[in-house]
């Protein structure tokens, strides 16, 4: 009788064993269909995200505890989300990546405990946390304890916002309740073509509205990052993708007891820009692109546009002055003439926001004719929207200055950061104009009789119309009420900014005592 030896792996080799199961994950077969899909897996995205070696793992050998629908029988390593700490550019950081592998990276309790328990780090230690999602939705065997897990992360997103950075990237699919997760972040990033976010997907709308819309259609993107307004930014490829996160990491600090970054910084000694001199036309009525003073003022190549095509009429971003991390709110007379609308108030105040939260002082250039008119922006609350912007600044304590490049016309003139609602510093060049409204129109206002009966309307119209631009459209009134703390020459704006936030580098600002202002949202 022949007998068979039974083999006993050692302690070090059964965990050799148990880590190359946990780094298969799914298995082969499907992380060759994640790749086909032009898709990384959730092990290789956190790869290109950190620090090379800087990943230290946390819950590898987490398994679900479900039993219904066969699932007892199916368990992989770690279950469908890889979580850990690492760093970036040499900073601490969170993350947990979404394994699209297992269970189609569906959320169990199991998942949910894993994110919870990064989030209760990140927090405690006061460092940014990273989402990669790739998501399913909820593991519907589980039934309503997966619905318990989401709210168990939606809440700590929550309790985390405004006191660490917190950063989405959207890498597969993120359906349903998972959508409000990345929601309640900071900034979202998404991939063309391989991510999308809904929370009803194409099959019910079909249901309910009987319209036919691709996953793509509905949720990609191009529709997230222009139309909706929900994708900070919108990259080609998921290798972009994190390249773009890691990038906006550079201008954040780590919490928001820390200031935000300054690196080092010499300077040439030649700070003027004589190219800001020609930038604004002579025509009050010509556009021009704000990026190019954006660009001619920061410093060189430093600017990062946030939500770029999406309120294209305002722009915002961060950018860096003498080494100094600032946040940069401009209007855009390129398109709608700067105009402030739902959407742009929406952008811009979102972003106040998150600067003044995390301590990144915020520097305003001003092109504004007013808010756009219409029944469409009346009737979709351009009122409360608007005052969200308004809001934002009026609560914002960071240092804060604003640059008068053109006009500054009525109410918009208030919302832009202006002295009145607590900025620190406000210059206007002398194209500036800042006045009730434009020349044109408050002439036929203030001087209608006389027009009407003079024997050439059309030339009394001007004659008023140059009498009042002499009189308002310029910034000496406002100079003169002190309102405006200096007219300076385009070409002086980058020195003089540098001076001030230096100067303003200690502020302090003591807020009333409250449990917080109620944001008309």
């Amino acid at each position: 009788m022949q007998t068979t030896a039974i083999t006993k792996l050692s302690p070090t080799e059964i965990l050799e064993k148990k880590n190359a199961e946990a780094l298969l994950a799914g298995g082969q077969n499907r992380i060759d269909a994640q790749h086909k899909k032009g898709k990384l897996t959730a092990r290789e995205r956190i790869e290109l995200l950190l620090d090379e070696g800087s990943f230290e793992e946390i819950g590898k050998f987490v398994v679900h505890r479900s039993k219904d629908f066969g699932l007892d029988k199916e368990h992989y390593l770690g279950d469908s989300v890889v979580t850990g700490y690492g760093t970036i550019h040499g900073r601490l950081v969170y993350v947990f990546s979404q394994d699209f592998t297992v269970f189609g990276g569906s959320l169990s309790m199991a998942h949910a405990e894993k994110v919870c328990r990064i989030m209760d780090l990140a927090m405690k230690n006061g460092a940014p946390l990273i989402g990669l999602n790739d998501s399913g939705g909820a593991r519907i065997q589980e039934g309503v304890v997966s619905l318990a897990g989401y709210a168990d992360i939606f809440y700590r997103n929550t309790q985390a916002s405004g006191l660490i950075p917190q950063l989405s990237a959207i890498m597969g699919p993120c359906a349903g309740g998972a959508v409000y997760s990345p929601a309640i972040t900071d900034f979202i990033f998404m991939v063309e073509n391989t991510s999308y976010m809904f929370v009803t997907g194409p099959n019910v709308v079909k249901t309910v509205t009987h319209e036919e819309v691709s996953s793509e259609d509905l949720g990609g993107a191009s529709v997230h990052s222009s139309k909706s307004g929900v994708a900070h930014l919108s990259t080609p490829n998921e290798v972009a993708c994190i390249s773009e996160l890691k990038r906006v990491l550079r201008y954040i600090p780590q919490n928001c007891e820390e200031i935000a970054p300054v690196y080092p910084y010499t300077s040439s000694g030649q700070e003027t820009r004589e190219s800001l001199n020609s930038i604004v036309p002579e025509n009050p009525n010509q556009p021009y692109d704000i990026r190019e003073v954006i660009e001619q003022v920061v410093d060189e190549s430093s600017f990062m546009e946030i939500h770029k095509d999406y309120a294209e009429n305002i722009i915002v971003g961060f950018g860096l002055l003498a080494g100094r991390s600032i946040g940069i709110v401009a209007n855009q007379p390129a398109h709608l003439a700067g105009c402030l609308d739902i959407n742009a108030s929406k952008k811009a105040a979102r972003f106040v926001r998150f600067c003044d939260a995390f301590n990144v002082p915020l520097l305003v250039f001003e092109d504004v004719p007013g808010f756009l008119p219409g029944t469409e922006q009346e009737w979709n609350g351009i009122i409360s929207n608007g005052a969200k912007l308004l809001y934002a600044f009026c609560e914002a304590t960071v240092p804060r200055i604003t640059v008068i490049t053109r006009k500054a016309y009525g109410g918009a003139y208030d919302v832009m950061n202006s002295k009145h609602i607590g900025a620190d510093m406000n210059y206007a060049w002398p194209s500036a104009e800042i006045a009730v409204m434009g020349a044109k129109g408050a002439a036929e206002i203030i001087f209608r009789k006389e027009i009407l009966s003079a024997e050439n309307p059309e030339a009394k119209l001007q004659e008023k119309v140059d009498e009042y631009s002499q009189k308002f459209a310029n910034p000496y009134k406002a100079a003169q009420r002190g309102y405006i703390d200096e007219v300076i020459v385009p070409d002086q704006t980058r020195q003089k900014l540098i001076k001030a936030f230096k100067m303003l580098e200690n502020k302090v600002v003591n807020a009333p005592r409250k449990k917080h202002g109620n944001i008309p949202l």
